[in-house]
């Protein structure tokens, strides 16, 4: 009679192997790869900002050499009676691009990707891109000046408003700009969210219509999700720019009428190229930079940890 015998021995557990360090030629080929981009990036980001940190901290008109006034640009930049204007208009700026720029551009891949007729619908709004910013403000300052088409229109309507300027009056002017900055890079947004829906796989699609999704359900449940990686960096890129406007004010309004249509960007540059004041341009470079900086590190930061949430 054979007994058997059943192994008790503990399993074995393999320890993995420590990876191998890297030998020093490896390290310095690698290097040597990352120097060019790294000496450019050091060269056209890093040194223009300690430059313009440094000139922040002094009084300097263009000539002679810089005299160093500690934090007094800032301190005279922050008791302005116009700042809480300029950083009202701004975020005015971040808001209506976020909401115009990419909802509306959200909204025209949407509609058109399914379209027969898509491409020749995205077409007109992806005309106006090929132009300037200048020449956008060139185009809208006729419609919008005293006396203009829209006067001519609205007058010819019997409507009110025919005998007033849009630009007049705040915050009026920054929003009808928005809406001209809106009509100039709608159609790019379009184009990125129609390179998202296209990148979607369609066995989610055809599970979701075989479970009766369809329409907002569809878009709610389903698309959404999967674009918001894309969603993630279109937003980030709006509140970048929206941040840094400048020539479509510059054009139209040049700010006014008495500094009510400034933002951070145009408050810049008249310190520094109107008033000859690179002291105090350089500190409205150096706070509009920082605010960017932060904008998008706090974005990114919480994209990232919503989209680990959602993973885990």
């Amino acid at each position: 009679m054979t007994h058997q015998v059943k192994d008790t021995a503990p399993p074995v557990t393999r320890v993995p192997a420590a990876p191998r360090r890297r030998n020093l030629p490896a390290r310095l080929r690698e290097w040597t790869f990352l120097s060019p981009a790294l000496l450019l990036v050091a060269v056209l980001l890093y040194a223009p900002f300690l430059w313009t940190t440094y000139l922040s901290l002094t009084r300097y008109d263009g000539l002679g050499d810089p005299k160093w006034v500690g934090l007094a640009n800032y301190t005279r930049f922050f008791q302005d009676d116009v700042l809480w204007v300029t950083v009202s208009n701004t975020l005015l700026w971040v808001v209506g691009t976020i909401a115009l720029l990419v909802g509306l551009g959200l909204f025209i891949a949407t509609t058109t990707y399914r379209s027969r007729w898509g491409g020749w619908l995205r077409l007109p709004f992806l005309i106006p891109y090929a132009v300037s910013g200048a020449g956008v403000a060139v185009v809208w300052g006729f419609i919008l000046q005293p006396h203009g088409a829209l006067n001519d229109v609205l007058s010819w309507l019997h409507l009110p408003g025919g005998h007033s300027s849009l630009l007049l009056y705040r915050p009026v002017n920054t929003i009808v700009m928005i809406v001209a900055a809106t009509w100039q890079g709608v159609g790019v947004n379009a184009l990125l969210f129609l390179v998202g829906l296209q990148s979607i796989p369609n066995e989610p699609l055809e599970a979701a219509r075989l479970d009766g999704a369809s329409g907002w359900t569809m878009f709610r449940y389903v698309i959404w999700p999967l674009l918001r990686p894309l969603t993630a960096v279109v937003v980030g890129l709006a509140i970048v720019a929206s941040l840094k406007t400048f020539d479509i004010v510059w054009v139209l309004t040049q700010g006014g009428p008495g500094r009510s249509s400034e933002t951070l960007a145009v408050t810049m540059y008249r310190d520094t190229f109107v008033a000859n004041q690179y002291g105090r341009g350089a500190a409205v470079a150096v706070f509009l930079t920082l605010i960017a900086a932060a904008a998008s590190f706090t974005y990114l930061r919480a994209q990232l940890s919503s989209r680990r949430t959602v993973s885990w």
